[in-house]
């Protein structure tokens, strides 16, 4: 895996700079979420990786970090958009948690897991057609090592997150600037997105999870927006809270796109008050 996806990010990095990217407008792939779909960076939109028309495929490369101060998330991977209706990707996540690791004795100082998912677009277009973009996704997570979750309570080192997606763009909409709208039911017993397993002692069924984003585009390079992320609370051990972002993202160009945001997670495995810093960085080709 490992060799994997370092094979793949320095490919389609290379692919990113030489190749020019395909026919849809600048910034309407999104950037990348933190689990590798296409959208924002914790939510994931309708939209399909890359820039790719009906005739054109495409695809990203990520690679972000969160850091609160007590944990550090960081996230990479690899997406391919197929003819702008199906979207593969691969991305693996790792957390840091030395300051949890030390107060509570843990044995192990990080969490891993990977992610492989796939998007669908239903119908609709996120620009063109009367009906907003609408896409079904599906992303199977598997933990490397399930110590920690099975410590804790959790019930399984992997499982499916499925989801549904509706994002929609409206030109001109606020003061003659592009707003973007989207919404995403997730069914999920993810818990902390999978970093510590899936369902619990409280809980072991799925739970539907609303999440939200809003973008205004300023002019074609950048945007700024929030977004919404309801979370589970299977395990007894720790409350899980909602997230939320506010975020700036930067596209100078098809190949490439910079999203920093003030994330606000809650409480993570005990440590209340997480708050801290998104940087990403996407390559398109």
């Amino acid at each position: 895996m490992n060799r994997f996806l370092a094979g793949a990010v320095l490919l389609l990095g290379a692919s990113a700079v030489l190749a020019e990217p395909g026919g849809r407008l600048l910034a309407t792939g999104g950037a990348t979420s933190i689990e590798g779909a296409a959208g924002g960076g914790i939510v994931p939109w309708a939209v399909l990786a890359g820039y790719g028309t009906r005739d054109e495929w495409g695809g990203d490369v990520f690679a972000t970090r969160v850091d609160s101060g007590d944990y550090r998330l960081d996230a990479y991977g690899v997406s391919l958009g197929l003819s702008n209706r199906l979207e593969l990707s691969v991305a693996r996540q790792r957390l840091d948690m030395d300051a949890l690791s030390k107060a509570a004795g843990l044995p192990d100082k990080t969490l891993n897991q990977d992610i492989y998912g796939l998007k669908l677009r239903l119908f609709g277009d996120l620009i063109y057609e009367q009906l907003p973009q609408v896409s079904l996704g599906v992303q199977y997570k598997r933990q490397r090592s399930f110590l920690i979750p099975a410590l804790v309570g959790a019930e399984r080192d992997s499982d499916t997150d499925y989801y549904l997606a509706a994002s929609r763009l409206f030109l001109g909409a606020v003061g003659g600037y592009n707003l973007l709208l989207n919404g995403t039911l997730r069914y999920s017993r993810a818990n902390e997105t999978g970093l510590l397993g899936f369902g619990g002692d409280r809980r072991d069924s799925r739970s539907l999870l609303k999440e939200g984003s809003v973008a205004l585009l300023l002019n074609p390079q950048w945007v700024v927006g929030m977004e919404y992320r309801e979370k589970p609370d299977n395990l007894s051990f720790a409350g899980e809270s909602d997230w939320h972002d506010l975020f700036v993202g930067y596209f100078p160009s098809k190949r490439l796109a910079l999203v920093a945001a003030w994330a606000d997670m809650g409480e993570v495995a005990t440590l209340d008050g997480q708050q801290g810093l998104y940087l990403s960085m996407q390559l398109s080709y």
